[in-house]
């Protein structure tokens, strides 16, 4: 009964259906949905607002009035998000953040960074970095694996006499399509468009365009082949 109660609340609160593994222990599903609902209680007062969002107390959260977000976001536990920036940060619905994940939208006061726009029912996994200061977007039903970090600005370095610190950077932002997975401790790079439906391997170092549903890794990456 109360399996299916579960069963039935989680598939009208995500709007798609869910169905728990029968064999997980009574015990262990009482204590899961009281932390979620801890979390929830945490989340609405973090982030000021009355939508269904779940945030770990232990998570940091700065400038929370530039933070947008739909249905069912996920803040897991020790995260540091800062949204400061031109265009803060936007979440669609059912998105989840693993544990660890830090998100900086801005490296330096000198110059706000863009932001991040992430879809609906995308997945970042735990220890990410996304630092969001040239813009990042990312598109409905993408999921990250874990250590996975996006860096979308690059320093200037072509002047010998001066120190690359001083010689400023270049944002050209990074977007990835929709239907992504990005495997574990994948880096993707200032420039980077991935298009819809690819696959990247874990461990890949990815900058550039990557045609839709293709499959790539390597250090630089290139396409293996499509899907």
């Amino acid at each position: 009964m109360i399996r299916r109660l579960i069963n039935h609340t989680v598939s009208l609160m995500k709007g798609e259906r869910f169905e728990l593994d029968p064999q997980i222990p009574l015990g262990y599903l009482l204590s899961f949905f009281l932390n979620k609902g801890w979390m929830c209680i945490c989340g609405m007062w973090k982030l000021r607002t009355m939508k269904r969002v779940f945030v770990h107390y232990s998570s940091t959260i700065k400038c929370r009035s530039r933070i947008y977000s739909m249905q069912n976001l996920s803040i897991d536990r020790g995260c540091y998000i800062d949204a400061l920036s031109l265009k803060g940060i936007s979440f669609g619905n059912n998105v989840s953040i693993g544990k660890y994940t830090t998100i900086e939208c801005t490296g330096t006061l000198k110059s706000l960074g863009k932001g991040l726009k992430v879809g609906s029912r995308v997945g970042l996994g735990t220890h990410g970095f996304f630092g969001c200061a040239g813009g990042i977007e990312i598109g409905d039903d993408t999921i990250f694996g874990n250590y996975v970090s996006l860096h979308s600005e690059n320093h200037n370095f072509q002047d010998r006499y001066i120190p690359i610190r001083l010689q400023g950077v270049k944002r050209k932002g990074i977007i990835i399509g929709k239907d992504c997975w990005i495997g574990a401790k994948v880096t993707i790079l200032d420039g980077t468009v991935i298009g819809d439906g690819c696959i990247v391997a874990a461990g890949a170092v990815v900058r550039g365009y990557i045609p839709p549903y293709s499959i790539i890794g390597g250090i630089p990456a290139k396409v293996i082949k499509s899907r």
